[in-house]
Protein backbone atom coordinates (compact mmCIF):
# COMPACT_ATOMS: atom_id res chain seq x y z
CA UNK A 1 0.00 0.00 0.00
CA UNK A 2 1.34 3.45 -0.95
CA UNK A 3 1.40 6.47 1.35
CA UNK A 4 1.58 10.26 1.40
CA UNK A 5 2.78 12.75 4.01
CA UNK A 6 0.20 15.30 5.12
CA UNK A 7 0.51 18.91 6.26
CA UNK A 8 1.11 17.96 9.90
CA UNK A 9 3.74 15.35 9.09
CA UNK A 10 1.42 12.39 9.61
CA UNK A 11 1.38 9.63 6.99
CA UNK A 12 -1.76 8.41 5.26
CA UNK A 13 -2.08 5.25 3.20
CA UNK A 14 -3.98 5.03 -0.07
CA UNK A 15 -4.74 2.49 -2.76
CA UNK A 16 -5.07 2.66 -6.55
CA UNK A 17 -7.36 0.38 -8.55
CA UNK A 18 -7.94 0.10 -12.28
CA UNK A 19 -6.67 2.03 -15.26
CA UNK A 20 -7.77 5.14 -17.08
CA UNK A 21 -8.32 8.76 -16.06
CA UNK A 22 -7.59 9.29 -12.37
CA UNK A 23 -10.41 9.75 -9.86
CA UNK A 24 -9.43 10.72 -6.31
CA UNK A 25 -12.00 9.18 -4.00
CA UNK A 26 -11.87 9.96 -0.24
CA UNK A 27 -13.93 7.05 1.07
CA UNK A 28 -13.98 5.01 4.29
CA UNK A 29 -12.07 1.79 4.69
CA UNK A 30 -14.32 -1.30 5.04
CA UNK A 31 -15.73 -1.90 8.51
CA UNK A 32 -16.63 -5.27 10.00
CA UNK A 33 -18.12 -6.69 13.19
CA UNK A 34 -20.39 -4.83 15.65
CA UNK A 35 -19.46 -1.44 14.24
CA UNK A 36 -20.61 -2.59 10.80
CA UNK A 37 -23.91 -3.76 12.29
CA UNK A 38 -24.40 -0.36 13.91
CA UNK A 39 -23.68 1.39 10.61
CA UNK A 40 -26.25 -0.75 8.81
CA UNK A 41 -28.83 0.17 11.46
CA UNK A 42 -28.31 3.83 10.53
CA UNK A 43 -28.64 3.03 6.83
CA UNK A 44 -24.93 3.22 6.09
CA UNK A 45 -22.87 0.78 4.05
CA UNK A 46 -19.83 -0.46 6.02
CA UNK A 47 -18.22 -1.33 2.69
CA UNK A 48 -19.15 1.91 0.90
CA UNK A 49 -15.64 2.67 -0.31
CA UNK A 50 -15.24 -0.80 -1.80
CA UNK A 51 -18.69 -0.63 -3.40
CA UNK A 52 -17.91 2.68 -5.11
CA UNK A 53 -14.46 1.52 -6.19
CA UNK A 54 -15.79 -1.72 -7.66
CA UNK A 55 -18.33 0.26 -9.65
CA UNK A 56 -15.70 2.57 -11.16
CA UNK A 57 -12.40 0.69 -11.43
CA UNK A 58 -13.09 -0.80 -14.87
CA UNK A 59 -13.30 2.69 -16.40
CA UNK A 60 -11.04 4.82 -14.20
CA UNK A 61 -7.89 4.64 -12.10
CA UNK A 62 -9.52 5.05 -8.72
CA UNK A 63 -7.25 6.37 -5.97
CA UNK A 64 -8.97 5.70 -2.65
CA UNK A 65 -7.97 7.32 0.62
CA UNK A 66 -9.75 7.24 3.98
CA UNK A 67 -9.16 10.89 4.84
CA UNK A 68 -11.98 11.04 7.39
CA UNK A 69 -10.72 7.91 9.12
CA UNK A 70 -7.24 9.40 9.19
CA UNK A 71 -8.23 12.70 10.80
CA UNK A 72 -10.24 10.81 13.41
CA UNK A 73 -7.26 8.58 14.20
CA UNK A 74 -4.77 11.46 13.97
CA UNK A 75 -6.74 14.60 14.92
CA UNK A 76 -5.61 18.01 13.74
CA UNK A 77 -7.39 20.24 16.28
CA UNK A 78 -5.72 23.50 15.29
CA UNK A 79 -4.76 22.86 11.67
CA UNK A 80 -7.69 21.22 9.85
CA UNK A 81 -8.33 24.29 7.71
CA UNK A 82 -9.63 24.25 4.13
CA UNK A 83 -6.19 25.23 2.84
CA UNK A 84 -4.41 22.45 4.74
CA UNK A 85 -7.01 19.86 3.75
CA UNK A 86 -6.52 20.84 0.12
CA UNK A 87 -2.77 20.45 0.60
CA UNK A 88 -3.36 16.98 2.00
CA UNK A 89 -5.48 15.89 -0.95
CA UNK A 90 -2.90 17.24 -3.37
CA UNK A 91 -0.21 15.34 -1.47
CA UNK A 92 -2.13 12.11 -2.08
CA UNK A 93 -2.49 12.96 -5.77
CA UNK A 94 1.24 13.70 -5.97
CA UNK A 95 2.14 10.41 -4.29
CA UNK A 96 -0.18 8.60 -6.71
CA UNK A 97 1.56 10.25 -9.67
CA UNK A 98 -1.62 12.03 -10.74
CA UNK A 99 -0.90 15.37 -12.36
CA UNK A 100 -4.55 15.65 -13.44
CA UNK A 101 -7.40 14.01 -11.59
CA UNK A 102 -11.12 14.16 -10.94
CA UNK A 103 -12.51 14.34 -7.41
CA UNK A 104 -15.68 13.02 -5.81
CA UNK A 105 -16.40 13.64 -2.14
CA UNK A 106 -19.55 13.40 -0.05
CA UNK A 107 -20.78 15.61 2.82
CA UNK A 108 -17.86 17.51 4.38
CA UNK A 109 -15.55 15.75 1.94
CA UNK A 110 -17.71 17.18 -0.85
CA UNK A 111 -17.25 20.60 0.71
CA UNK A 112 -13.49 20.01 0.61
CA UNK A 113 -13.75 19.28 -3.10
CA UNK A 114 -14.84 22.83 -3.81
CA UNK A 115 -12.08 24.16 -1.57
CA UNK A 116 -9.61 22.01 -3.50
CA UNK A 117 -10.89 23.28 -6.86
CA UNK A 118 -10.33 26.85 -5.69
CA UNK A 119 -6.69 26.09 -4.90
CA UNK A 120 -5.47 24.08 -7.88
CA UNK A 121 -5.87 23.92 -11.65
CA UNK A 122 -5.19 20.17 -11.66
CA UNK A 123 -8.80 19.02 -11.38
CA UNK A 124 -10.25 17.47 -14.52
CA UNK A 125 -13.71 17.34 -12.91
CA UNK A 126 -15.36 17.96 -9.52
CA UNK A 127 -18.32 16.14 -8.03
CA UNK A 128 -19.80 17.49 -4.79
CA UNK A 129 -22.11 15.01 -3.13
CA UNK A 130 -24.27 15.78 -0.11
CA UNK A 131 -23.29 19.46 0.11
CA UNK A 132 -24.58 22.43 -1.91
CA UNK A 133 -22.03 24.43 -3.93
CA UNK A 134 -24.00 27.63 -3.32
CA UNK A 135 -25.88 28.46 -0.14
CA UNK A 136 -24.06 25.87 1.94
CA UNK A 137 -25.03 25.48 5.62
CA UNK A 138 -21.72 26.73 6.99
CA UNK A 139 -23.20 28.59 9.98
CA UNK A 140 -25.36 25.62 10.93
CA UNK A 141 -22.43 23.22 10.71
CA UNK A 142 -20.35 25.54 12.88
CA UNK A 143 -23.12 25.42 15.47
CA UNK A 144 -23.31 21.62 15.33
CA UNK A 145 -19.56 21.13 15.57
CA UNK A 146 -19.25 23.71 18.36
CA UNK A 147 -21.95 21.87 20.32
CA UNK A 148 -20.20 18.54 19.72
CA UNK A 149 -16.94 20.03 20.94
CA UNK A 150 -18.59 21.41 24.07
CA UNK A 151 -20.11 18.00 24.74
CA UNK A 152 -16.73 16.29 24.37
CA UNK A 153 -15.21 18.75 26.83
CA UNK A 154 -18.04 18.13 29.30
CA UNK A 155 -17.65 14.36 28.90
CA UNK A 156 -14.07 14.58 30.10
CA UNK A 157 -15.28 15.92 33.44
CA UNK A 158 -18.51 13.95 33.65
CA UNK A 159 -18.53 10.82 31.48
CA UNK A 160 -22.09 10.30 30.21
CA UNK A 161 -24.13 7.32 31.33
CA UNK A 162 -24.48 4.92 28.38
CA UNK A 163 -27.97 5.04 26.86
CA UNK A 164 -29.67 3.16 24.07
CA UNK A 165 -29.07 4.76 20.70
CA UNK A 166 -32.06 4.84 18.37
CA UNK A 167 -30.91 4.74 14.72
CA UNK A 168 -31.91 7.94 12.97
CA UNK A 169 -32.50 9.90 16.22
CA UNK A 170 -29.48 12.13 16.87
CA UNK A 171 -30.86 13.15 20.28
CA UNK A 172 -30.10 9.63 21.56
CA UNK A 173 -26.45 9.69 20.50
CA UNK A 174 -23.87 9.97 23.27
CA UNK A 175 -20.56 11.73 22.78
CA UNK A 176 -17.85 9.19 22.03
CA UNK A 177 -15.39 11.49 20.25
CA UNK A 178 -12.41 13.11 21.92
CA UNK A 179 -11.81 16.80 22.47
CA UNK A 180 -9.21 16.94 19.70
CA UNK A 181 -11.44 15.06 17.28
CA UNK A 182 -14.30 17.50 17.71
CA UNK A 183 -12.09 20.58 17.88
CA UNK A 184 -10.66 19.96 14.42
CA UNK A 185 -14.09 20.31 12.84
CA UNK A 186 -14.72 23.53 14.74
CA UNK A 187 -11.43 24.73 13.27
CA UNK A 188 -12.62 23.78 9.78
CA UNK A 189 -15.97 25.55 10.01
CA UNK A 190 -14.55 28.57 11.82
CA UNK A 191 -12.23 29.03 8.85
CA UNK A 192 -15.31 28.95 6.60
CA UNK A 193 -17.33 31.39 8.70
CA UNK A 194 -16.98 34.19 6.16
CA UNK A 195 -16.68 32.02 3.07
CA UNK A 196 -18.90 33.34 0.23
CA UNK A 197 -19.61 30.30 -1.91
CA UNK A 198 -21.56 32.33 -4.47
CA UNK A 199 -18.78 34.89 -5.00
CA UNK A 200 -16.16 32.22 -5.75
CA UNK A 201 -18.11 30.49 -8.51
CA UNK A 202 -16.39 32.34 -11.40
CA UNK A 203 -13.09 30.87 -10.20
CA UNK A 204 -14.31 27.31 -10.80
CA UNK A 205 -13.56 26.26 -14.35
CA UNK A 206 -13.48 22.44 -14.49
CA UNK A 207 -16.61 20.38 -15.27
CA UNK A 208 -18.60 20.00 -12.07
CA UNK A 209 -21.59 18.10 -10.77
CA UNK A 210 -23.65 18.46 -7.60
CA UNK A 211 -25.51 15.39 -6.29
CA UNK A 212 -27.98 15.60 -3.39
CA UNK A 213 -30.94 13.66 -2.06
CA UNK A 214 -34.20 15.59 -2.24
CA UNK A 215 -34.93 14.75 1.41
CA UNK A 216 -31.49 15.71 2.73
CA UNK A 217 -32.40 17.92 5.67
CA UNK A 218 -31.28 17.17 9.22
CA UNK A 219 -32.88 18.75 12.31
CA UNK A 220 -30.57 18.72 15.32
CA UNK A 221 -31.82 18.86 18.92
CA UNK A 222 -30.65 21.60 21.28
CA UNK A 223 -27.79 19.44 22.54
CA UNK A 224 -26.35 19.50 19.00
CA UNK A 225 -26.89 23.21 18.39
CA UNK A 226 -30.65 23.27 17.77
CA UNK A 227 -30.21 24.00 14.08
CA UNK A 228 -31.39 22.60 10.78
CA UNK A 229 -28.70 21.53 8.33
CA UNK A 230 -30.43 21.89 4.99
CA UNK A 231 -28.51 20.26 2.16
CA UNK A 232 -31.30 19.76 -0.36
CA UNK A 233 -33.02 23.13 0.03
CA UNK A 234 -30.34 25.39 -1.48
CA UNK A 235 -29.91 23.04 -4.46
CA UNK A 236 -33.65 22.73 -5.10
CA UNK A 237 -34.20 26.49 -4.76
CA UNK A 238 -31.12 27.56 -6.70
CA UNK A 239 -30.98 24.84 -9.32
CA UNK A 240 -31.41 27.24 -12.25
CA UNK A 241 -28.71 29.51 -10.88
CA UNK A 242 -26.36 26.59 -10.29
CA UNK A 243 -26.81 25.43 -13.86
CA UNK A 244 -26.25 28.96 -15.12
CA UNK A 245 -23.02 29.03 -13.10
CA UNK A 246 -21.84 25.88 -14.90
CA UNK A 247 -22.94 23.11 -12.56
CA UNK A 248 -24.71 19.97 -13.60
CA UNK A 249 -27.25 19.02 -10.95
CA UNK A 250 -28.58 15.59 -9.99
CA UNK A 251 -31.32 15.35 -7.37
CA UNK A 252 -31.95 11.84 -6.04
CA UNK A 253 -35.67 11.74 -5.39
CA UNK A 254 -36.79 10.92 -1.86
CA UNK A 255 -33.34 10.14 -0.49
CA UNK A 256 -31.91 11.56 2.73
CA UNK A 257 -28.27 12.22 3.60
CA UNK A 258 -27.37 8.61 4.39
CA UNK A 259 -29.32 7.12 1.48
CA UNK A 260 -27.94 9.49 -1.15
CA UNK A 261 -24.34 8.46 -0.44
CA UNK A 262 -24.92 4.77 -1.13
CA UNK A 263 -23.23 3.27 -4.18
CA UNK A 264 -26.51 1.99 -5.63
CA UNK A 265 -27.88 5.54 -5.59
CA UNK A 266 -24.87 7.53 -6.76
CA UNK A 267 -23.10 5.25 -9.25
CA UNK A 268 -25.83 5.49 -11.93
CA UNK A 269 -25.22 9.25 -11.91
CA UNK A 270 -21.52 9.46 -11.16
CA UNK A 271 -20.19 6.87 -13.58
CA UNK A 272 -21.72 8.14 -16.85
CA UNK A 273 -21.13 11.76 -15.93
CA UNK A 274 -17.43 11.19 -15.31
CA UNK A 275 -17.08 8.98 -18.39
CA UNK A 276 -18.39 11.79 -20.54
CA UNK A 277 -16.07 14.42 -19.11
CA UNK A 278 -12.66 12.98 -18.25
Amino acid sequence: MASATLHDGSVIEFEAHGDGPVLLLPVPAPVEGPKADAMRAWGADPALGRSLTDGLRDRFRVVTVDYEGHVMAHPKPDTLTPANAARDLLAVADAAGADRFAYYGYSWLGLLGQQLALRTDRLSALVMGGYPPVGGPYAAMLAVTTAAHAASLAAVQNPPTPTETVPGDWSTVSVVTTVDQTRQFVTLYEALRDFDDRAVQPSLTCPRLCVVGSADTIDYAEQWGGVTVDIAGPVLRERAELEALGWDVAVLDGLDHMQAMQAAAVLPVLRPWLAARI
